[in-house]
């Protein structure tokens, strides 16, 4: 487990662009008029951006150095859990103590849009954590699969399916339906089994690919 964690603590040192570059949007961005986004929103930007660099920098730089594929996938893991729960309670006390304060009469937070507010601030606050770590992970596994011909072909099925899916009415229906149980779930139980059922199983997937990968 040393190896491990010490391969988080160079995980997470590594990543600092994606640190400033959040932090930067987050105290940069302004918007007016009556409603406005919640700059704790733009927080989320850190969970979209730290695969790239995880995936595309870290993993063969790290391995080159000595960690084994185990090693750097759970280290991985951990520091994704770890950014899920940072960005989760940075933008939750953001949305509790600055978001009111705002001189907009609505500010909108995406803890509200997906209705996780519904069960009190400390359960969204979970809820979020959840759901952006299904986000890294997802997006980690997706990275990882790009320079095979097995991650070309999952690209055309994404591709595919929200071209097909979309335009018609009922297997648009079927499209929402998964978003809603994901991501617009207020039923917090419902919601975070199932993201944590998909982060575990795309987890495996995951590790399937790396395996598979020649340095």
């Amino acid at each position: 487990m040393t190896a491990t964690f010490a391969i988080v603590k160079r995980l997470l040192a590594s990543n600092k662009i994606s640190f400033i570059i959040t932090a930067l949007v987050v105290l940069c961005a302004t918007s007016s008029g009556d409603v406005v986004l919640s700059n704790g929103n733009y927080t989320w930007l850190l969970a979209a951006m730290t695969p790239f660099f995880f995936v595309f920098y870290d993993d063969t730089k790290l391995m080159h150095l000595g960690a084994s594929k185990k090693d750097y996938y759970i280290g991985c893991l951990i520091s994704y859990g770890i950014l899920a729960f940072g960005i989760s309670l940075v933008n939750t006390m953001i949305h509790l103590l600055i978001d009111p304060a705002y001189p907009a009469k609505a500010v909108i937070n995406m803890m509200d849009v997906c209705k996780w507010t519904d069960n009190g601030i400390i359960v969204a606050g979970i809820q979020q954590m959840f759901f952006l770590l299904l986000v890294m992970i997802f997006l980690h596994v997706l990275l990882s699969m790009q320079p095979h011909w097995y991650g070309w072909l999952t690209d055309a099925v994404f591709i595919a399916i929200i071209s097909i899916f979309t335009p018609i009415a009922p297997l648009r229906a079927v499209l929402g339906g998964f978003f809603q149980i994901i991501m617009l779930n207020s039923h917090a139980i419902l919601h975070m089994g199932a993201c944590l059922l998909l982060s575990v199983a795309l987890s495996f997937v995951g590790l399937l690919v790396l395996k598979k990968k020649t340095l």
